[in-house]
C-alpha cells in the first residue's frame, strides 16, 4: 500500500462510516499508541505504511463498499449459500466491520 492508497482509504473509511476520520482516528484503528500514532498514519500517508499495518489496514477497508472483500473472509460465494441470498450477506458482512470499525473509535 502506498501513501495515497493509504489517504484515500481514510477518506474512503469516512464516507462508509459517516464521520471524517482524522489521522488519529486511523492510528486507533490501526492499533498505534495514542500519543504521536497520528503523526505516524500522517508520515505514512506520504511514504506508506509497514507490510504489517497493511494487512490491518486492508482487513479494515472490507467495511467500504468500494474495496473487496477479501478471499479468506469471503464466505459468499460457496455453493451452500443461495445466489439471490449472497448480496444481503455481503451488506451485513460490511455493516459487521463498519460495527468493529466504530467500537475501535469508540
Amino acid at each position: 500500500m502506498t501513501g495515497p492508497e493509504l489517504k484515500q482509504l481514510r477518506a474512503d473509511l469516512s464516507d462508509a462510516l459517516e464521520r471524517k476520520l482524522t489521522a488519529a482516528d486511523m492510528a486507533k484503528l490501526c492499533g498505534l499508541p495514542e500519543k504521536g500514532g497520528g503523526d505516524t498514519i500522517r508520515r505514512w500517508e506520504v511514504s506508506g505504511p509497514t507490510p504489517a499495518v497493511t494487512k490491518v489496514l486492508r482487513v479494515l477497508a472490507m467495511a467500504s463498499e468500494r474495496y473487496p472483500i477479501l478471499e479468506k473472509f469471503d464466505i459468499f460465494d460457496r455453493h451452500d449459500v443461495r445466489e439471490e441470498d449472497r448480496p444481503a450477506k455481503r451488506a451485513a458482512f460490511r455493516e459487521q466491520m463498519r460495527d468493529e470499525a466504530r467500537r475501535r473509535l469508540g
